[in-house]
């Protein structure tokens, strides 16, 4: 059986520097906000071409703390609205809701799977003060412009990272790994990062981060993060308890040197399937080739999804639906079950994630390429 994601051949090249970086950590005897943290904080800052990195207990929380620090600094108020979109992983909507925010969905588009920003503006009232942006499945959403509709409208813009890492605009290769339209954007820029095990740089057990250039959210951001404390037994905000772990920092550390070699194995395993997969029954994902996907997620459409699903696991390839379910029917926001989005609807009722992994190898790409197309 093909698996669909194999954590342990992924970490398997890191074992021994894993086990040194534990021994460090039990060596140096301080196990939180420590050495491994700061570190980390420091390199994927610079990574990410920000001037700040605050590690939170996991990707969840980095939301969360981004909404509640804007309302510490006055730029949101409870009961303002966010536009989010539809088609997300219902961890971006609950983020909103947890800081007391309303969400309002926007369709995405049905190529891209991303927001449709031609829709935005026909959402945006008097009480819409931002928009959460979602790069998923890894491919960025059309950032240039989603920032001229925010920046008409004075929207703070954020940005849900949790399945892009690495990914950039072409025209800002040389510039930056975070994908900003010009300077005036870059300040501007804030991003929630998740590492859960199973991303692009993902470690052993839950962990996020917050990247932004503004040094006064960082700072609250990094006071909410530890009880609203910049100084121990000192609370200056109403905080919560997310700090990113000191051995899973370390273990992070390890991996993010290898991220871009990953995230271009991941690549190299995308074109063959876009060039290969020849079946009129399967739709596959739009990508103009350029480094703005990272490929966290292969995701194809099919009529006929629990047939295929079937199909592919009798002949020994593990695949997982990315999300069967869309956030508006979900029985834990009730209060829109009445809504209606087709192409939402049409992307959870259709869409199956294909193994993809930095060691799937070329045999494999070759025999689940030869099961698609005998489907």
């Amino acid at each position: 059986m093909i698996p669909f994601l194999d954590l342990k051949k992924i970490n398997e090249p890191y074992e021994t520097a894993f086990q040194e970086k534990l021994k460090t950590v039990l060596d140096n005897g301080w196990y939180i906000l420590a050495n491994e943290v700061k570190e980390f904080e420091t390199n994927f800052a610079k990574y990410c071409g920000t001037k700040y990195c605050i590690g939170t207990g996991n990707g969840f929380d980095a939301l969360v703390l981004i909404f509640k620090a804007y309302i510490q600094l006055g730029k949101l108020q409870k009961g303002d609205e966010i536009i989010v979109p539809a088609n997300t992983y219902i961890a971006s909507i609950l983020a909103i809701l947890q800081a007391d925010l309303i969400p309002v969905l926007v369709e995405p588009r049905l190529e891209t799977y991303n927001i449709n920003p031609s829709l935005i503006s026909e959402k945006i009232t008097s009480k819409t003060k931002a928009i959460l942006v979602v790069h998923l499945y890894g491919q960025l959403a059309e950032m240039d412009a989603i920032n001229r509709i925010a920046a008409a409208s004075d929207l703070l813009v954020i940005e849900d990272a949790a399945q892009s890492h690495g990914a950039i605009l072409e025209v800002e290769r040389q510039k930056s790994k975070v994908e900003s339209p010009n300077t005036q954007n870059i300040i501007r820029r804030t991003q929630a990062y998740s590492f859960y095990p199973g991303k692009n740089l993902g470690t052993l057990g839950d962990a996020g981060a917050v990247i932004t250039n503004d040094p006064e959210l960082a700072k609250v951001i990094q006071s909410l993060r530890n009880y609203g404390s910049e100084t121990k037994y000192y609370n200056d905000h109403i905080g919560i308890n997310s700090r990113l772990d000191e051995l899973q920092a370390a273990f992070l550390n390890v991996k993010l040197p290898y991220l871009d070699t990953e995230n271009e194995k991941r690549r190299t395993i995308a074109k063959r399937y876009l060039s290969e997969i020849k079946n009129e029954k399967i739709t596959l994902p739009f990508w103009d080739l350029s480094n703005n996907h990272v490929f966290h997620l292969f995701v194809i459409r099919t009529k006929n999804r629990l047939e295929l699903l079937e199909f592919l696991y009798q002949n020994g390839i593990q695949t997982v639906i990315h999300y069967p379910v869309p956030p508006h029917n979900q029985k834990a926001l009730s209060l829109w079950n009445h809504l209606s989005f087709p192409i939402t609807q049409k992307i959870h009722d259709e869409v199956l994630s294909l193994p993809i992994s930095p060691v799937l190898t070329m045999d494999e790409v070759s025999f689940i390429v030869g099961i698609l197309n005998k489907y």
